[in-house]
Order: structure tokens, then sequence, then C-alpha cells
């Protein structure tokens, strides 16, 4: 890394470079932002993928004008994408939606909903029995190619794939990042533009203390234009947990709207439940707790549960959105994402400080949870590094539902580098979700999600599933 005169200059290793979602938005932050000077390099294991992106990122750059500061190429191996990099960022799908398809739709024969099925629930645990191993390889290459990187996760699930970097490799420099605090912090500006009776914040001015695990956040602390918040949120919360809000209604035809936006009547209910508001968006929320609370009523709380084939129709259309862009179709208007890596990397490089909330193991930022679990809060991002932000802990009732999520995620990473497959299954059978079958039911239900993905696996893995 090196300063050009003009702004930093750095190396950027994108794993995962044939994205088509996160990666077009990393080439529009850098091409506005018009100050970064960055040589991205895109790997992907579909190396087409990853050079029409090399392709539609030039094509970002030059119309920003850019060209002497932003270069992308696509890398024919993790090696040489690795080798020199500054910052690594780590955006895969572990498998494929057709194994995602199974992960939905075998819990849902055995009467298990989900929403979402990345993150917990029998979904997010055979998901993460996938991605461990591959981030782990990840990790391996990391230490041998680039040991000094800033590593950026942006994969789920996330808190156990950001646990399985710093377990591979303890001195790794990682975080992981997530959106879902966005949501909280629009309404909160919503708020405080209400309170002075014009429109004078946006999400950005709303300053929040982020505290729990990655998908199931709170905040008890917020402020707005140096207005405290919290009062506003907590009674707006009662005033609508009946009915829930949104400030635009979900347009029923808009499929992506319908499956992935909510009226937040999880957050309104957790809120008047426990005393503090919910982050995450309801789809995620409701996933961390008993079926019976929310997922089986879940047109009642007004929240979606997103189908696979839709994700799969979505991704026809954004390949050939893709498609379209590297044949010389229009970029989409110049306008910075939500996404904040830009603004990370900046503030490592030596500009602004910048602080986010994103996952790192827990150093004491969290009391109550375990030390070394990831943990999600605040964190201060400067010439210094990632520096974890005080949060303080969760309300009592609310830390005893939280924390066995942080034990079940920090021993199914261990579990599986170790290849003990003899723990898998009372680890699976202890989610909430599952915990509602009677034990042999949970057990043929796991070793059906195992045979079905069984050729992600690595061996001692799918003959520990076929066993259960």
């Amino acid at each position: 890394m090196h300063n050009n005169g003009n702004g930093s200059s750095f190396n950027i290793a994108y794993v995962g470079g044939g994205s088509l979602n996160w990666a077009t938005k990393l080439m529009g932050d850098l091409a506005y932002d018009g100050t970064a000077a960055a040589h991205v390099r895109l790997y992907d294991l579909d190396q087409t993928a990853a050079g029409r992106n090399a392709r539609i990122g030039m094509r970002y750059a030059e119309r920003a004008g850019q060209t002497e500061r932003l270069r992308y190429t696509a890398e024919p191996s993790l090696k040489s994408a690795l080798t020199g990099a500054d910052f690594v960022i780590i955006s895969i799908l572990p498998g494929s939606f057709d194994d995602m398809a199974h992960d939905i739709a075998i819990p849902e024969r055995y009467g298990i909903r989900q929403s979402v099925g990345d993150t917990v629930g029998p979904g997010g645990f055979i998901r993460a029995l996938r991605a461990i191993p591959q981030l782990a390889e990840i990790a391996a290459a990391i230490a041998e190619f680039c040991p000094k990187a800033y590593v950026c996760n942006l994969t789920n699930p996330m808190s156990v794939l950001t646990g399985t970097l710093y377990k591979v490799f303890p001195e790794i420099r990682a975080w992981g990042s997530c959106h879902e605090v966005i949501k909280i912090r629009k309404l909160m500006a919503f708020l405080a533009n209400r309170r002075r009776g014009e429109v004078a914040f946006g999400y950005r001015d709303a300053k929040v203390n982020v505290l729990g695990i990655n998908h199931f956040t709170f905040v008890d602390a917020a402020s707005v234009g140096g207005m405290d918040m919290m009062a506003d949120y907590m009674a707006f919360a009662k005033e609508h947990h009946a009915a829930g809000w949104r400030e635009s209604p979900i347009d029923p035809a808009d499929e992506h709207a319908r499956y992935f936006e909510d009226m937040n009547r999880v957050k309104f209910d957790l809120a008047c439940r426990f005393g503090i508001a919910g982050a995450a968006g309801d789809r995620h929320l409701a996933e961390f707790m008993p079926q019976s609370w929310y997922l089986d009523e879940n047109e009642r709380w007004k929240f979606g549960l997103t189908p696979v084939d839709y994700r799969i129709r979505e991704r026809t259309e954004k390949q050939a959105a893709a498609a379209a862009l590297d044949a010389g179709a229009p970029l989409p208007p110049p306008a910075p994402s939500d996404e904040a890596i830009v603004e990370q990397i900046k503030a490592l490089t030596g500009g602004p400080e910048h602080i986010s909330n994103v996952n790192l193991p827990n150093m004491g930022q969290m009391q109550g949870l375990p030390f070394g679990a990831i943990v999600e809060t605040n964190a201060r991002f400067s010439g210094l590094g990632v520096q974890p932000v005080h949060a303080g802990r969760l309300p009592a009732a609310l830390e005893v539902i939280v924390r066995p999520h942080t034990e079940r995620q920090t021993a199914l990473v261990e579990a599986v580098l170790a290849h003990d497959g003899d723990a898998l299954l009372p680890l699976f059978l202890s989610d909430p979700l599952v915990a509602a079958l009677s034990p042999d039911r949970a057990a043929a239900m796991f070793r059906e999600m195992v045979a079905a993905t069984m050729h992600r696996l690595p061996e001692a893995l799918a003959k520990a599933g076929k066993a259960a």
C-alpha cells in the first residue's frame, strides 16, 4: 500500500469476483468516490463471470474518468489474486441455489418454516457445513500470500464464517460486514425528521449503539442530529406494534419487496417484550426464536418467506443485466450504495475515521457473551486498524436467548474444522427451530439434509450425517 500523492493506492483481492450483487456495488462506490486508487483483482471459480465483471468495472472507471486510478483484472488463481493484496473481500455462495432449495424444502416437509435459511435454523446449519471448509481454505491462503491484509467477509452465515477465518488464522485482520442495521438507522432518521417537521436527516446521520450477533442485532441508544431518539422509537414501536408500519407500503406486485421487506412488526414486538430495539430485518430476527413466536404465522406478522425459486429467477435476471452491461448497455446512474466498504478502506488507509457495525471476536465489547465468540457491535476504522467499540450488555431475558446461539456457532466451527462428525447432530438438535421436533424426527431430517448436500461436504462430515 502506498500514497500516490492523490490518495492511497491499494490492491483489493475480491474472492467471489463473479458476484452479481456486491461486486458491482463496489465498482460503483469506488468510481463515485473519485479519490481512491485501487487495483481490484477478481477471482472466482467461474472465471468467465470474473472476466465479465472486470470489463464492467473498467466501464465504471471510464465513465467516472478514473482509469488512471481504478483497474480491474480477472485472476486465474486464488494465489494470484491474494499475493500482495492490501485488502481482501470475500463474497461467495456456499454451494448453489439448488443446495439452498434443499435447505428450505426438507425442513418444510418436517413442519419447520424458514424465512431466509442462511444463518441459523436447519438451513443455516447445513449451509455452514458447506461453507466452513471453503472459508478455511481461503483463510489459509490469506495467511500464506497476504497475512497483513485487511479482510472483509460478506458471506453468510456471517458469524460462523468470520469465526472460521479467525480459528484458522488467529492473526487475521478480518471483520464481517452486514447492512441490516441500516434499516433501523433509516427509521431513526425518519423519526428525527418527523420531530423536526422537515426532512433534515438521512440514515447516515443516525448514530446507534449496536449489540448482539449477526442478524440478531439490537440497539439500546440512538441519536440523530444531537437528539436522543430512543424514547421516540419505543413510543413509535408501541403505537404501531399491532398493525406494523413502513414509510411506503409494500407493492404486492413487486416480488422482491414481498419476499425481502417487512412491516417491522417483529422488531416492534421484540422492543415491547425486551425493552430494546431490534435492528435487523424481521425475516432474520424471526429465525432466532422458536417457530411458534413468528414463523408459524408469518403472514400475520407481515413478513415474507423468501422462496429459493424466486432467488433463482432473480439471479437469471441479474445475469442477463450483467451480460447487457458487458455488451455496452448504459450503466446505472452514479450514486453511492448503502455499503460501507469503501469508507472502511479509506479510513484504514489514512482517511477520516469511520464507525460501522461489524462482526468481530468478542474481546469484551459485548458483556455477557463468551470471550472470543463472534459478536456484532460498532467498530472504529482508522489508521490504527479496526477497533471494536464497547457496546454494553443485552437485557438479561434476551441474553439467555442470544448466548446459546453464540455457543452453538463457536462449537460448530470447531467441530467442522476438527472433522468431528459426532458433535454435529447434538448441535443441530439444540437450535430453537429444530428443538420443536422429537429427537428421532430431527435426526431423520438431519440425515436427509446432509444426504442432499453430501457432494459439497468433506468425507468425514458426510459420513457423520449418514450415521446420525
